[in-house]
């Protein structure tokens, strides 16, 4: 039910714009989110949306990356910039249909994919 897309390698201090495309209606209303994995590391949080426009983001990414939503097309968003080499990873969108914590991958009910993000140096 999630798509991703516009992954790809960029150079460091560069910017790529992820997209997600959710279909179904059940996930039109719930918390979404960015998760990332690189090589050898666990999958770990990056951004997260409600329906209403509430967002967190991980220390990280905070002030570099932004998340976005459109509920009228069930999208979801991932601006980046200011791209590091350690910000290469597969990025995966996540919807949360019931309740947990924004922040855990176990909160999360459907996931993508996923899409290669690659920063070179």
């Amino acid at each position: 039910q999630l798509a991703e897309s516009g992954g790809g390698l960029v150079q460091a201090g560069g910017s790529l714009r992820l997209s997600c495309a959710a279909s179904g209606r059940t996930v039109s209303n719930s918390v979404m989110a960015w998760f990332r994995q690189a090589p050898g590391k666990e999958r770990e949080f990056v951004a997260a949306i409600s329906s209403g426009g509430t967002s967190l983001y991980a220390d990280s990414v905070k002030g570099r990356f932004t998340i976005s939503r459109d509920n009228a097309r069930i999208t979801v968003y991932l601006q980046m910039n200011s791209l590091k080499p350690e910000d290469t990873a597969v990025y995966y969108c996540a919807a949360r249909i019931y309740s947990g914590t924004w922040s855990s991958a176990t909160a999360y009910d459907y996931w993508g994919q996923g899409t290669q993000v690659t920063v070179s140096s």
